[in-house]
C-alpha cells in the first residue's frame, strides 16, 4: 500500500498511523508511518506554542518521538486501526495551548498484526463552540441534563450531588467524585461523591489528611500533558504505575482496577480540582471520554462561579482584620432570631456574651495602631479557641459579641469564665466580659442589651481595681 500517496491525497494535516496488535486486547508500538506536507510542516515548522519534542519527521518513527505518551491518542488509534471504527475527537491537551479537531479513519488491509489508520487534525487557537457541540445525542442529553439540574437547584451542592450520581451511572462505575483543590492553602475538599449501592469503598473524606494533597498534586504529571487520564485495563494501569507508583499502589490496595480522571480548569487555566470515577465498565470508555470532555468544561465554569460567589460572601460577611463575622452579619442574624428563626438549633434558648478589650486605646497611643491591630487579632484567636468563628462577631472597634443558640445557662456561664482564663496566654490581652441568657430566642435584642450592660459593669470593676490603667 502506498501510504505516502494516501496521505498526500488529503489536503488537511494528515499522517498514516500503524498500531501493533497483540493478544488479549493489548497493543504494542504506535508509529507515524508517513505524513503529507501540511502534517510534516506542523512538526518541522511549527507555529509558536505547538512545538513537538522533535522538529525532524522521520517516517515510521514511534509517535512518542514527537509528543509525550498519551493514552487517549493511543486509544483513538487502536479503535480506528484495529477495531476499524471511525473516530472523531475535539480536545485541548494541557501540553499545548490550542484545541485539536481530530479524525481517525481505518485503513485496509492489515499487514499481519500491523494495522493502519489515518490521523487528520485541524488546530484551533480558541475553542470552537460548533465543534464542541458536535456530539452524539445521548452525550448531548447528559450534558444538557447536568446544566438543567444545576439551574433547577437553589442549593448548589445538592445539585452537584445529583450531577455526580448521573456521571457515575453514565460511567457505570463503582464510585465517582468531584474533588476541589485549593492550591494556595495546599488542601483538598470533596464537593460531591456518589457510590454504587454495592460498593465497599469508603468516603474520600477519610483520606484527606496532610499526606493527600501531594498525591492530588501529582495527578497533573500522571496525565502528562493530555486533557485527561483514562486507564481502562491492565495495560493502561501499567502506565499509571510507571508515572505515579505511590498513587498506583494506593489504588491497587483499595481494589481499584480502572480509573478516569478529568481536570477541572477555569478559562484562564487555573486548576479547580478533578472529576474522577473508578472501577467503570471498560467498554464505556469512549462514551465516558466524549461526555466528560464537554461536561467538565461546563462544570468547571459552574464551580468557578460558585467559588467566586463564596469568596464574595466571605468578603462581605467577615471582618478582614480578625477573620470573625462582621457587624452586618450580626445584625442579619439577630433579625432572624428575633422573628423566631432558630436556624442552627432545635432549642428556643439563646445566650449572648459581650466582650471588649481593656487597654486597647493605651496600646494604640503608646505603641501604634499596628500593635493595636495585633491585640485585636490575639483577641480573635483567643475567642476562637473557645467558640466557632461563625458564632463570633466583631461588633465594632474592640467589641466582640458571641451569640449561641441551644445552650444552657450553666454552659454559657462556663464559657464566659473561659474567656477570662485564656487571656493570660496573650500579651496585654485583658477582656471585659458580660453575658445574658433567655429561654426564648425571640428575646435576642433584650439579651444583647443585658449582656452589654453586664460587660460594662465588669469593665468598671476592672478599672476600680486598677485605677492607674484608666489613665495609662
Amino acid at each position: 500500500m502506498d501510504f505516502q500517496k494516501i496521505a498526500d491525497s488529503l489536503g488537511a494535516m494528515t499522517c498514516i498511523v500503524s498500531v501493533e496488535k497483540l493478544d488479549n486486547g493489548r497493543y504494542g508500538k504506535v508509529r507515524l508511518v508517513a505524513g503529507n506536507k501540511a502534517y510534516i510542516d506542523s512538526i518541522e515548522h511549527p507555529a509558536p506554542g505547538v512545538e513537538m519534542l522533535s522538529q525532524k519527521f522521520i517516517p515510521n518513527s514511534e509517535y512518542t518521538a514527537y509528543l509525550t505518551r498519551d493514552l487517549n491518542f493511543e486509544e483513538a488509534c487502536y479503535r480506528a486501526a484495529v477495531e476499524k471504527k471511525c473516530i472523531h475527537s475535539y480536545a485541548h491537551p494541557d501540553r499545548l495551548d490550542v484545541w485539536f479537531n481530530m479524525t481517525f479513519l481505518p485503513l485496509l488491509p492489515d499487514d499481519g498484526n500491523i494495522c493502519y489508520c489515518t490521523y487528520t487534525m485541524e488546530i484551533n487557537l480558541t475553542p470552537s463552540s460548533e465543534r464542541m457541540s458536535e456530539v452524539s445525542s445521548d452525550v448531548g442529553t447528559a450534558v444538557v441534563e447536568a446544566c438543567i439540574t444545576l439551574r433547577n437547584n437553589s442549593d448548589f451542592k445538592e445539585g452537584m450531588n445529583k450531577v455526580i450520581t448521573n456521571i457515575r451511572e453514565l460511567c457505570k462505575s463503582e464510585y465517582s467524585c468531584i474533588l476541589l483543590m485549593d492550591t494556595y492553602e495546599k488542601s483538598c475538599s470533596v464537593l460531591c461523591e456518589s457510590f454504587d449501592p454495592d460498593s465497599k469503598l469508603t468516603p474520600q473524606e477519610n483520606y484527606l489528611n496532610d499526606f493527600f494533597y501531594p498525591i492530588a498534586e501529582s495527578w497533573e504529571d500522571t496525565i502528562a500533558g493530555s486533557n485527561c487520564l483514562i486507564a481502562k485495563n491492565e495495560q493502561d494501569m501499567e502506565v499509571v504505575e510507571e508515572r505515579n507508583p505511590t498513587w498506583y499502589h494506593s489504588l491497587k490496595e483499595s481494589g481499584i482496577k480502572t480509573i478516569v480522571l478529568f481536570p477541572l480548569k477555569t478559562r484562564e487555566g487555573q486548576l479547580l480540582g478533578y472529576i474522577w470515577s473508578v472501577n467503570f465498565q471498560p467498554d464505556e470508555s469512549p462514551k465516558i471520554k466524549e461526555t466528560l470532555e464537554i461536561t467538565s468544561f461546563v462544570l468547571a465554569a459552574e464551580i468557578n462561579n460558585y467559588l467566586l460567589l463564596n469568596r464574595l460572601k466571605i468578603l462581605s460577611s467577615r471582618d478582614m482584620l480578625t477573620g470573625v463575622m462582621n457587624r452586618n452579619e450580626m445584625n442579619i442574624y439577630v433579625d432572624k432570631l428575633s422573628k423566631g428563626n432558630q436556624e442552627t438549633s432545635n432549642s428556643n434558648s439563646v445566650g449572648v456574651i459581650f466582650t471588649d478589650l481593656n487597654g486597647l486605646k493605651n496600646v494604640n497611643d503608646t505603641e501604634g495602631h499596628s500593635a493595636g491591630d495585633k491585640l485585636l487579632k490575639d483577641a480573635s484567636k483567643a475567642l476562637c479557641e473557645i467558640f466557632d468563628s461563625d458564632d463570633i462577631y466583631r461588633a465594632g472597634g474592640d467589641e466582640f459579641t458571641i451569640i449561641l443558640t441551644g445552650i444552657s445557662k450553666e454552659d454559657l456561664a462556663h464559657k464566659a469564665s473561659q474567656i477570662k482564663s485564656i487571656s493570660p496566654k496573650y500579651d496585654k490581652l485583658i477582656f471585659a466580659v458580660g453575658y445574658s441568657y433567655d429561654d426564648d430566642i425571640k428575646n435576642i435584642r433584650q439579651v444583647l442589651a443585658q449582656a452589654d450592660s453586664e460587660m460594662y459593669k465588669d469593665k468598671a470593676e476592672y478599672y476600680r481595681l486598677h485605677p492607674d490603667a484608666r489613665h495609662m
